[in-house]
């Protein structure tokens, strides 16, 4: 098993909760924005805007990947927004983890706050596609790292 270390150092192990998903199938610029979002919140602003996203009730504002992206309404800052199920179920799972491992802690989950969220790439699936006349082209999928880190405030 490979050995993972955290991009966050200095944690309190008192007071911090950490819960990570490594090489998930899962769009890493759809992860990226949707760990933006919810970095500061408290983890049941974080939970319920997550339920929200995979219902469709509640955009994600795109902010760095946004090229070709429509508006949303029901953004008032950043009105470049969609709608990212799947990863928004991940990240969703990952931050359970983490609050299940706060839980085991003994902290008080409701004065949880997220203050780290990062996404990032990680190994890529090669395959290749046949095309026509014998030739093929290449068929990448990257994978996706994310790690959430609760403090008790």
């Amino acid at each position: 098993m490979p050995s993972y270390k955290l991009s966050i150092f200095g944690l309190d192990p008192d007071r911090t909760s950490v819960g990570c998903g490594r090489d998930m199938r899962i769009s890493p610029k759809h992860a990226r924005e949707i760990c933006s979002a919810i970095r500061g919140r408290t983890l049941e602003e974080a939970k319920s805007f997550l339920e929200e996203v995979e219902e469709k009730e509640r955009s994600v504002p795109f902010k760095k990947h946004r090229k070709t992206v429509g508006h949303r309404k029901d953004l008032e800052k950043w009105v470049i927004g969609r709608y990212p199920v799947k990863a928004a179920y991940h990240i969703r799972r990952v931050l359970e983890n983490a609050e299940n491992n706060s839980v085991f802690k003994g902290l008080d989950t409701a004065k949880l706050r997220v203050i780290h969220a990062a996404a990032m790439r990680g190994t890529k699936i090669k395959r290749v596609m046949p095309r026509a006349f014998g030739r093929s082209s290449p068929k990448v999928k990257t994978l996706t790292h994310v790690e959430i880190v609760l403090e008790e405030d």
